[in-house]
């Protein structure tokens, strides 16, 4: 069966309110182009470069509920795992996800084909409340609010209605920030998603088809999925975590939450044959995101690693029984540039790299955007096979030059 890959924004020429019932006959989906459909901190420390993630600020009372060591309730003592632990995680989250509506022109007909004739789309999605460096963010995907104007994205927090200060894009990796300047947003915890596991129960809210505040549930489906082809222009950079929990086109940018109440992903695609949730749904781990929005906020682009290699895109498990490989998984490098850090370290031509700094390595493109993830100046290990010997070799990551 084959699926379309949807980014998950919701957009219709009369875009519904954030307290409305939408008119689903309108939908439009966020621009479906050749094809494909668009569907839409917990504090950081403010010292040093790498900021750690830690719980939000204790003067947010709301986003605090899940600290408590148990919940009085008719005089007995419960912990949230113990009682009403949804009911709970999700009266404390909510304050941090965001409504976003976005004023956008495109040129295109009813057939999401493009067109001489401007229409105006209002764009639906979600996003979350982070704090960083003493500051207020929101934080979305790309396409929620790709085209418009800073003025035309208005942002409903907690049944208050917002506009952003600033705003700042990685298109490559789909992830915007938005600088908020009110003090009164309740930030969301952030979870370490490298300890997120396949089969861990997950919590989605979000704007689907503009109902904000939308909760469903469900499991940790995989990780490490990637190559999805999403958008006319497609995500460079991809890792994704599967979830089977709804989501749907609105739900784009929303955070997706552990049963601790900590944000360990931001929803951002589904794969569906109808449009909308075939519960298989798509969250970029919320380290991911945050190594970007940090980078964002820091110096305005974000600082890529590189190795300094080629690989073999037609590598197969085929091609690594036929080459003597006793692993049908990797990236096959088939060039080192000379005086780069995979040079440099004593990578050479046929190897094939099967872990990056303690991660399995999928194939090339899993590599480049775990390379492109890395910290700049961090000493990486790097395990691959040399014709059927194993070998470790420490890489120093540098800024890749654009």
């Amino acid at each position: 069966m084959n699926f379309t890959y949807l980014l998950t924004s919701f957009a219709s020429l009369t875009a519904p309110r954030h307290s409305s019932l939408p008119s689903l006959r309108v939908l439009l989906c966020g621009g479906l182009l050749a094809g494909n459909l668009l569907c839409g901190l917990n504090s950081a420390d403010a010292q040093g470069d790498s900021p750690k993630i830690t719980p939000a600020s204790e003067s947010s009372a709301r986003s605090g509920l899940l600290e408590m060591p148990g919940v009085e309730f008719r005089g007995a003592v419960h912990s949230p795992r113990e009682f009403g632990m949804l009911r709970l995680l999700v009266k404390s989250a909510s304050p941090a996800v965001a409504h976003i509506e976005a004023k956008k022109t495109r040129s295109r007909n009813n057939d999401n084909s493009y067109s001489a004739r401007a229409a105006v789309i209002e764009e639906a999605g979600s996003g979350v409340v982070i704090r960083y460096r003493n500051r207020n963010f929101v934080v979305t995907n790309y396409h929620v609010i790709e085209g418009a104007e800073l003025e035309n994205i208005q942002i409903v927090i907690d049944d208050y209605a917002y506009r952003a200060a600033d705003v700042r894009h990685d298109k490559d990796s789909d992830v915007s920030v938005l600088l908020m300047e009110s003090e009164k947003l309740s930030p969301a915890r952030l979870g370490d998603s490298d300890l997120v596991e396949i089969g861990d129960n997950v919590v989605a809210i979000g704007s689907p088809f503009g109902l904000s505040h939308s909760v469903s549930q469900g499991i940790i489906s995989a990780k490490f999925r990637h190559d999805l082809e999403l958008g006319p222009q497609g995500v460079k950079y991809q890792d994704f975590f599967q979830t089977d929990a709804s989501i749907n086109p609105g739900n784009s940018g929303g955070p997706l939450f552990n049963l601790d109440g900590e944000v360990i992903g931001l929803n951002t695609a589904i794969a569906s044959n109808s449009g909308g949730s075939d519960g298989i749904g798509f969250a970029i781990p919320i380290n991911m995101v945050m190594r970007i929005v940090t980078d964002l906020v820091d110096v305005g682009y974000v600082k890529r690693g590189f190795l300094g290699v080629s690989m073999d895109g037609s590598f197969s498990p085929r091609k690594a029984l036929e080459m003597g490989f006793n692993r049908g998984h990797g990236a096959l490098i088939s060039a080192v540039t000379p005086g780069g850090p995979a040079d440099d370290a004593g990578i050479k031509e046929n190897d094939l790299v099967i872990e990056f700094n303690g991660r399995k390595v999928l194939d090339d493109s899993h590599l480049v955007t775990q390379v492109s993830l890395s910290k700049l100046g961090d000493k990486v290990p790097v395990k691959l096979l040399r014709k059927s010997e194993e070998v470790t070799l420490t890489v120093e990551i540098r800024e890749k030059s654009e």
